[in-house]
């Protein structure tokens, strides 16, 4: 039983680490194209359902084996022992949140940078929803992370204690990236309207 549980939770830490990879590197390039402020660089369709087929992916393989986990570990402690741990139960929370902002990661946010091309050339409110579900997405993956390898966490907090600096990592992670987004878009702006200004001069 042991030798099995063992498997499960090895699948269980590929998927999440998989999940986590491509979620980090997905950032960093996005980050990277900010940085450079280039509107008229657009995000690769056959990337994008790369990436959301297998987050979506990693994201079933989680719930599959964390479910056979918590079947094996509750046939062993019993239901009432085994949810009542706290961390257990932040843990599930940021799951649900998790799948819950990939639904929406996968059927509004996603389907609006395809048809704009980047981040900068959303519209103003599909911006922010992009970029606050990408601040959820990566705090929640590496907040589930840590929840999950944080054995020394179980039963000596509370729920609203291993909880506390999750909302506040949101909010960081949201205000610097529209902060990023916005300095971005100003600055691309900025070359454009120098750049017809000068083109202007040329014709004349």
């Amino acid at each position: 039983m042991e030798l099995f549980r063992l498997s499960i939770v090895y699948l269980h830490l590929i998927a999440c680490c998989v999940a986590i990879g491509l979620v980090l590197t997905s950032d960093i390039a996005m980050v990277k194209q900010l940085i450079k402020g280039d509107t008229a660089e657009k995000q690769e369709t056959e990337q994008l359902n790369s990436l959301k087929k297998t987050v979506t992916l990693a994201l079933v393989a989680l719930w599959i084996t964390g479910i056979a986990i918590v079947w094996l570990d509750v046939s062993v402690k019993g239901f009432a022992a085994y949810f009542s741990n706290p961390k257990m139960q932040a843990k599930l929370t940021i799951v649900a949140l998790l799948t819950l902002n990939g639904f929406v990661l996968h059927s509004a946010v996603m389907p609006a940078m395809e048809k704009a091309g980047s981040l900068l050339q959303m519209a103003f409110n599909q911006r922010m929803l992009a970029i606050f579900a990408g601040a959820v997405s990566a705090v929640s993956w590496f907040y589930a992370a840590m929840l999950g390898v944080g054995r020394p966490l179980a039963w000596k907090y509370s729920i609203v204690q291993l909880l506390a600096a999750y909302p506040a990592l949101i909010v960081t992670g949201f205000i610097a990236m529209v902060t990023l987004t916005v300095w971005s878009k100003y600055r691309s702006d900025l070359d454009f309207s120098q750049f017809a200004e000068a083109h202007s001069r040329t014709m004349k």
